[in-house]
């Protein structure tokens, strides 16, 4: 086994200077000088042998313990540790300056890789389908916050449950883009399931993703109804035109030429014609608008409040309020005071 590397280099060291220390005993030693001062001066040169390889050993051995100490805080993740004396013209100056070159380096990557990871988690939170992660042994290791309503708890009453017990043994077996109809916690309905691998800390993980199927399908129901409801207003419109205007026209000729037999039939007919293709109007307008109406602000909107308003709008003698419960909902109050007017005219109508 060989000596460690600070003996062998003082062992160098020492050879490297024994012939100069021997010639020098030697020539003391022959002197004529007096015997203390021989004395005085073998020692001297034998003091200076040793103290010149011990130098020499620390010129070497010191800066490779600072490098280990430096490799040391490298391993533990400190990124900020730089070595002073760089200089690529020294030997053991260009070892520092590469030291510090891949300091910063791997201090740029971390905070890199810090940064995708902070955007990666706010991502997940931001989206509105459940994330799930579970390790190989089927325990959940990752939520993201829609997951959380989903299944109604918060992440630290999640982390580390089995598939099994949060109902989420089946979308774990299901094939990805299959869908899935079930009741969770924090909702029911038919879930298109899709199913990934990656790998976190080294060990695998397996994420599945619940996008709400039900949700998707009721907007897009909305959507055609709006469509439907354009449609039919545009080609109403277009009939009830011609015959609002035929009317009209054949009243005023009955004004212009009239006939005892024929008047007052014609007459009462035109009428409605006429009044029946207003209401159409009316109607197909209201359609119209409805299909149009923009996304609800919501706000909070106290139901009491919300009905004597609109009670002062209608403004009719034989209509009263009843307190109730005292409610507040979130809804947009200009289309709930719009839907509720409606509804009032109408009854009272």
């Amino acid at each position: 086994m060989p000596a460690p590397l600070d003996r062998r280099v003082l062992g160098f060291a020492l050879l490297a200077g024994l012939p100069a220390a021997i010639v020098a005993l030697v020539v003391i030693a022959r002197s004529d000088l007096p015997g203390p001062v021989r004395v005085i001066l073998l020692l001297g040169v034998g003091g200076t042998w040793i103290a010149g390889a011990l130098a020499a050993r620390a010129s070497v051995i010191n800066p490779l313990h600072t490098l280990a100490s430096l490799l040391a805080g490298v391993r533990q993740g400190d990124f900020t540790l730089r070595a002073r004396g760089a200089d690529a013209g020294d030997p053991m100056g260009a070892v520092w300056l590469e030291f510090n070159t891949l300091g910063e380096g791997l201090q740029q990557q971390r905070l890199g890789a810090l940064e995708a990871t902070a955007l990666l988690r706010r991502i997940m939170e931001e989206i509105d389908v459940a994330v799930f992660a579970f390790d190989e042994g089927g325990r959940l290791q990752l939520v993201n916050r829609a997951g959380e309503k989903l299944l109604g708890e918060p992440a630290e009453r999640l982390i580390g449950r089995t598939a099994r017990d949060l109902g989420l043994d089946e979308a774990r077996r299901l094939e990805a883009g299959r869908t899935l109809d079930v009741t969770f916690a924090g909702g029911s309905g038919r879930w298109q399931v899709r199913r990934s691998s990656f790998r976190q800390s080294g060990r695998p993980l397996e994420m599945i993703v619940l996008s709400d199927l039900t949700r998707t399908l009721r907007q897009e129901e909305r959507l055609a109804w709006q469509r439907l409801v354009r449609v039919l207003s545009h080609e109403i419109n277009n009939s009830l035109a011609p015959i609002h205007s035929l009317a009209g026209t054949l009243t005023r000729l009955v004004d212009q030429h009239p006939s005892p037999d024929t008047t007052a039939d014609l007459r009462r007919g035109l009428e409605v014609i006429a009044a029946r293709s207003e209401a159409l109007n009316r109607v197909m307008a209201s359609y119209a608008q409805l299909a149009r109406l923009p996304a609800p602000v919501l706000r909070p909107v106290r139901v009491e409040d919300w009905v004597h308003r609109v009670a002062a709008l209608v403004a009719n003698p034989s209509l009263s309020v009843v307190s109730g419960a005292d409610v507040v909902l979130q809804g947009d109050g200009d289309q709930l005071d719009q839907l509720l007017i409606n509804l009032v005219k109408n009854a009272l109508e």
